[in-house]
């Protein structure tokens, strides 16, 4: 008789956590590709420079965003997965 398959999915947690941590490394590539976007617009000439400038503090805006929409999520998922700290014995809590 054959052994019972492993699950084939993730728990929603662990899965959501990857997902967080992938949108946080292709963010600076995808940022890279975007601005590099008017290099290929200065070729047509249909952008002026300040158009140009404009769109690179507009995307430089947007990733500082995403960033930080990013961090707060993923700041409290990888939270949860960090075990406590062990008491050292004799340090008491201050506060108590």
């Amino acid at each position: 008789m054959k052994r019972p398959r492993p699950p084939l999915f993730l728990e929603r947690d662990t899965y959501r956590r990857r997902r967080l941590m992938d949108g946080a490394r292709v963010l600076p590539v995808l940022g890279l590709v975007l601005m590099l976007l008017p290099v290929l617009w200065t070729q047509g000439g249909r952008m002026g420079t300040a158009g140009e400038a404009v769109y690179l503090f507009g995307l430089w805006l947007a990733l500082i965003v995403a960033a930080a929409l990013l961090a707060g999520p993923l700041r409290n998922a990888l939270r949860r997965d960090v075990p406590p700290e062990p008491r050292r014995p004799g340090s008491e809590d201050p506060g108590a």
